[in-house]
């Protein structure tokens, strides 16, 4: 559906997951691709929470390519809770899924090219929540709101939108029953569903799109659930 013929693509987080899924969507696409992850890749490895690693590898693609068409920050934060995480914890969380696309947009904004476009990829999870989600819940919510901003401070000159995924199974697992049932499409997200959105967002179909977010959640989120409604039960369970 894409051709992004000679397009130079940075993906954070993309050695795996929905990150290395978007890397071959878009290197299926004719785009050369500069993978940054804390994992085994060929192109480069690093830590986003440093801010030392964010710049040489800024250098290094534009020594490489000159330019940037576009940014997808892709990788996902640690997940720790109020219970167990500790100062640490939720300021490193922050640092991989808010201070480094900040910084990764800043870094590139000299060299994006014309028709560029940034991707942030941030959560359901920035509108709902899990127990003991804190540091993971709260990064996602930032690089939402930090996707508009940074739609306005570069308005005319780079497109910036987010995408929510919602349960995304990154192991190839065929859930069946209610785990798929619960969800309004009956199935669990894969990758290229995120993928997908990607590609048409960096795409000029999209070139009236900015400042905005959407949510690929399977209708998760709009789904009502009260005890007792069309079947669903709570169970309580105490503890000493």
């Amino acid at each position: 559906m894409f051709s992004f013929e000679n397009k130079i693509v940075v993906v954070t987080g993309g050695a795996r997951g929905i990150g290395k899924c978007i890397r071959e969507q878009f290197e299926a696409a004719g785009a050369r691709v500069c993978v940054i992850d804390l994992l085994a890749n060929d192109s480069f490895v690093g830590d986003l929470a440093c801010k030392e690693t964010l710049e040489r590898f800024a250098a290094h693609v534009i020594a490489e390519h000159g330019h940037v068409d576009y940014l997808i920050n892709n990788a996902a934060p640690r997940s720790r809770g109020i219970t167990e995480g500790s100062y640490e914890d939720f300021e490193y969380a922050l640092r991989v899924g808010v201070t480094a696309p900040f910084y990764l947009a800043k870094l590139f904004a000299p060299h994006f090219a014309e028709g560029a476009s940034i991707v942030n990829i941030s959560s359901s999870r920035d509108r709902m929540s899990q127990p003991e989600t804190e540091s993971y819940t709260a990064a996602k919510g930032g690089i939402a709101a930090l996707t508009h901003a940074l739609a306005v401070s570069l308005a005319g000159r780079v497109r910036v939108n987010s995408i929510s995924p919602g349960w995304i199974d990154n192991d190839g697992v065929a859930y069946r029953g209610a785990d798929a049932v619960q969800q309004p499409v009956g199935r669990v997200g894969t990758p290229l569903d995120i993928a997908n959105m990607v590609l048409y967002l960096c795409s000029d179909m999209a070139g009236f799109m900015t400042g905005e977010n959407i949510c690929i959640d399977g209708g998760m989120t709009r789904q009502m659930i009260y005890h007792g409604d069309h079947g669903w039960q709570l169970s309580l369970f105490k503890t000493e």
